[in-house]
């Protein structure tokens, strides 16, 4: 799944979140950033067969270190057994719903280049509970085709057939993405995924996830140059 999709539980201000169970714990922004990973690694080990995990084992494989996730995993009221570790399907479950992911979260996708498309066409989306209502471009030449079975609307039209959207995601050029992103506000879209190169203005009960492929990849080049930087040093050695 786009990296994106998964953080939009967690809020553009890293706002705090409380718990559902009557103990109404804070759950911290950065935590809620992880939890997409632990639920990512927690369905593979599941689909292999795996009935529980120890803490080390899903810290190693997301990244994090066993400590943290440990902490991280008690802010839901979960806590390992030792000698024994998680219930890999309880913990499934228990992130599942801290995610709001126990529903389905209709989404409407603005932009229908190769980046919307793409998109359109990714088969995970229905199986986390996000479901695809709506595709949206306003470009003449673009209307009217159909993607992955939807026909792709003008935005106005869209907006029209589809009363109650959850999550907007803007797949178009930055020099429209703002008035987009002023469109699906007015329309109560409170959640915005985007990919567009400029950062969004909207109200502060707006969350917005901006999905900036050059900046990661600059990250990259960063790891990229530390790595060959240390090589040199052990060459001169």
């Amino acid at each position: 799944m786009p990296r994106g999709l998964h953080l939009l539980a967690s809020s553009r201000r890293d706002r705090c979140r409380l718990l559902p169970q009557s103990n109404k714990r804070v759950v911290p922004g950065a935590t809620v950033g992880r939890l997409p990973a632990y639920l990512q690694a927690l369905t593979e080990l599941s689909e292999a067969g795996s009935r529980r995990v120890a803490s080390d084992e899903l810290a190693s494989v997301t990244g994090v270190r066993s400590a943290q996730l440990r902490k991280d995993l008690s802010y839901l009221g979960t806590y390992g057994v030792r000698g024994v570790g998680y219930d890999v399907s309880q913990l499934i479950d228990e992130i599942t719903a801290e995610l709001g992911l126990t529903q389905d979260w209709p989404v409407i996708i603005v932009g229908m280049g190769n980046m919307g498309r793409a998109l359109a066409a990714y088969g995970g989306f229905g199986q986390r509970g996000f479901r695809i209502v709506a595709l949206a471009d306003d470009d003449p030449s673009i209307v009217g085709d159909v993607v992955q079975g939807l026909p792709v609307c003008r935005l106005a039209d869209s907006l029209a057939a589809n009363e109650r959207l959850a999550i907007g995601v803007i797949t178009t050029p930055a020099d429209q993405a703002q008035q987009i992103a002023d469109r699906l506000v007015e329309h109560g879209v409170q959640s915005i995924l985007n990919f567009a190169a400029i950062a969004l203005r909207v109200p502060d009960n707006v969350d917005v996830r901006r999905v900036d492929l050059s900046t990661e990849l600059q990250i990259l080049a960063f790891h990229a140059q530390r790595r060959d930087m240390a090589k040199g040093r052990e060459g001169v050695g």
